[in-house]
């Protein structure tokens, strides 16, 4: 195909010329001119034609590392198709969220003798799911044309601060002859009548429709009626108008006038403007009525979409970009999707195995949840694994739609009408969310587009949620399997153990304990915090345990586990570094033999002859494999071990909190420890434990080990 040649002379007039002419001739609903800033990977937004500027809810300006179809198009260099909602919701969940509509949408690159934009043109939802040969190519000879017109430019264009609109000719019939009897046609109708430009313009009205918008034709005339009249200055109505602008289908709604008049507003657009009827609605008691809302029939919609639909999606996704596990991501979309879309129910699944997994669910009986839990994939009971399998969401009105292509299903639960919706990042099938009603419920265009843009960003988050449970479930498992399940019996020694992970959100750590049976009369009690919370972290805790193992059973003093011990971890060349407490007790002597390697000390509480603790004041040697040298010195210090007293040893979990003063929180912990110490050794556990941790979320696991002689 030929290239279209424009004017390759008058800057932004040759550039506005030549996209309205792309616009039209490639019978784009819309089109944008995207250009690369000459002095930072940046693209901006130049110009609009097709729609006004206040619809295009994306960035006007966005680095070229974000991802995006039009970001792609320039450092790609190729033309970037998404042709269905769907595929904007698996590919660009974030753009899908701006542009929560049923459109198609390519992007190609203004690429001449240096890259300078893109170009980006959109089509009503209607638009066959593929380009054809013939589009492809005459988007992309439009697109060469308009990087030579950039190419002959006397000056790099600049990305201007507000966008341009550009006016889009059609051609049309002379409307000399009839505009005059159109106008007294509309001027005799009882009901409010007016007419808005693509860019939101009222370019008529008759006297009905100011009257009943509370204003004067003359006041009106040539104003932006969101922006001329305050009580219209809110999301819905922008939000119905862009809808109507994408969708080229008609919108109805409903919206309070202050302070009780409910008025019904119809919005029927085409390729040069919409045209709005404006009727009053004597139906509603305004003592009850809810805020204005989208509807796909008047006065049938549910009462929970109270807002606009990108205003809705921008706030669920920030909720959503602050969750981390799954719990989270459907805590929620049960808590806050549910009640925005008016819907009763939820369960979210995810492919498990060749089977739907069940991992939340709100609204539903627990014995229909037991029974859908487990289903095949391909299973014909439900449309979830249809649904999953093929990326294409559905929808249900009522019961008797639903039962034409799955004739069980309705009976599974009360509900009335579903939403099936595909969670999918990029290739990648993550799981199935279906919204459920109680009622009928019928899901217009705008419904289904918000929906879909609202699904890629459930399984945005949702993929980022599963590997996190993962792999905080192989550092949870690796670390319990490394840490002792029983401990050991000595004679005239009694001990017990508590670990409390970290809180929810935070990854395993790396505390860990120990006790070692060194012969009748004498263990090794041995306690320390790898640096880290993850999977390295608790592997090198097992690697640590081992070594102190290894030093203990042969006969090493305490100070020399330690430095053998650090010399191992010295070798391994690990970037992280342990805090370790080795404790060698003689039971016989009745005496407590102690190195530390920067670890918090250990309190003593001696019950004669008045209960006391005491904190035991060691000298520390340097962190475990912190690399300073590899032959450190741990020095040892030497202790009473009285009948009946209690050797408290602990990970900083216990002590440290945010604000707080370490000293004083073990003295804190010294005091618990000598009011509880007449308890069993499991209760004082549990109680130092409860007392000492703060109630708050604390960010670090905690290790405690308790050893009583008897």
């Amino acid at each position: 195909m030929r290239d279209v040649t424009y004017r390759s002379s008058g800057g932004e007039e040759a550039l506005d010329e030549a996209l309205s002419a792309t616009v039209r001739r490639t019978g784009a609903l819309a089109g944008g001119l995207y250009l690369l800033s000459a002095s930072e990977p940046v693209l901006g937004l130049a110009a609009v034609c097709g729609v006004p500027v206040v619809a295009v809810a994306l960035p006007h300006r966005t680095a070229l590392s974000v991802g995006g179809p039009l970001t792609e198009a320039v450092r790609e260099d190729r033309l970037v198709w998404v042709g269905r909602q769907e595929d904007m919701a698996r590919l660009y969940p974030n753009m899908a969220a701006a542009f929560p509509y049923q459109l198609a949408l390519a992007c190609a690159p203004l690429h001449g003798v240096r890259r300078w934009g893109a170009l980006g043109l959109v089509w009503s939802g209607n638009h066959p799911p593929s380009l054809t040969r013939r589009e492809h190519n005459l988007i992309m000879s439009s697109a060469r044309s308009m990087a030579r017109v950039l190419d002959d430019s006397p000056a790099p264009p600049a990305i201007p601060e507000t966008p341009r609109a550009v006016t889009l000719s059609r051609p049309g019939p002379d409307s000399t002859q009839t505009g005059l009897a159109a106008a007294d046609l509309v001027q005799r109708l009882p009901v409010g009548a007016l007419s808005l430009d693509l860019e939101g313009r009222i370019t008529y009205l008759n006297d009905a429709a100011a009257r009943l918008l509370g204003s004067t034709v003359d006041r009106l005339l040539g104003t932006v009626p969101w922006q001329a009249l305050p009580w219209l200055d809110h999301p819905v109505h922008e939000d119905n108008y862009r809808t109507a602008v994408f969708s080229r289908e008609p919108v109805a709604y409903t919206a309070l006038r202050p302070p009780d008049r409910w008025l019904d507003f119809r919005l029927y657009p085409d390729d040069s403007g919409i045209s709005a009827l404006i009727v009053p609605n004597h139906q509603r008691n305004p003592a009850d009525a809810p805020p204005p809302h989208i509807t796909a029939h008047l006065n049938s919609a549910p009462e929970g979409l109270r807002a606009g639909r990108i205003h809705q999606l921008v706030h669920l996704a920030a909720a959503l970009s602050q969750t981390v596990t799954v719990a989270d991501v459907t805590n929620v979309v049960a808590d806050q999707v549910l009640p925005a879309f008016g819907a009763q129910g939820m369960v979210v699944s995810v492919a498990d195995a060749g089977r739907l997994k069940i991992i939340g669910h709100r609204g539903y009986d627990p014995r229909v949840i037991a029974r859908l839990d487990g289903l095949p994939l391909d299973t014909r009971l439900t449309p979830a694994g249809q649904v999953l399998q093929g990326g294409i969401p559905a929808f249900y009105a009522d019961r008797a739609e639903l039962a034409r292509a799955h004739p069980r299903a309705p009976a599974l639960s009360g509900k009335q009408a579903w939403a099936f919706l595909p969670l999918v990042v990029s290739d990648r099938h993550v799981g199935c969310c279906v919204l459920s009603y109680e009622h009928p419920h019928a899901f217009s265009a705008g419904d289904r587009a918000v929906l879909v843009s609202l699904a890629g960003i459930i399984a945005q988050s949702m993929d980022r949620a599963l590997l996190y449970d993962a792999k905080h479930q192989v550092a949870h498992g690796l670390q319990q399997a490394l840490l002792p399940h029983t401990l050991p019996t000595i004679p005239t020694l009694n001990v017990t153990a508590r670990y409390l992970p970290a809180a929810q959100g935070m990854d395993i750590g790396g505390d860990f304990y120990d006790l070692i049976r060194l012969s009748d009369t004498t263990a090794a009690a041995v306690i320390g915090d790898v640096q880290g919370h993850n999977i390295t972290a608790a592997a090198l805790m097992g690697q640590v345990r081992t070594a102190v193992h290894a030093s203990a059973t042969v006969g090493a003093l305490p100070g020399e586990v330690l430095a053998r011990t650090n010399r191992v971890l010295v070798d391994l060349d690990n970037d992280l570094f342990v805090s370790c407490l080795y404790v060698h007790i003689d039971l016989a002597e009745r005496r407590i033999h102690l190195a530390s390697a920067g670890h918090p000390p250990p309190l003593l509480r001696d019950p004669h002859p008045q209960p006391e603790t005491h904190v035991l004041d060691l000298e520390p040697g340097p962190l475990l494999g912190i690399g300073m040298s590899i032959e450190s010195v741990y020095p040892v210090t030497t202790a009473a071990l009285p009948v009946g007293s209690v050797l408290a040893l602990y990970t900083d979990g216990l002590v440290e909190t945010p604000d707080a003063d370490l000293t004083q929180s073990i003295t804190a912990l010294a005091h618990h420890l000598t009011l509880g110490g007449d308890r069993p050794l499991d209760d004082l556990a549990d109680h130092l434990i409860h007392h000492a941790v703060p109630h708050h979320r604390h960010t670090d696991d905690t290790a405690l080990l308790l050893l009583q002689s008897r």
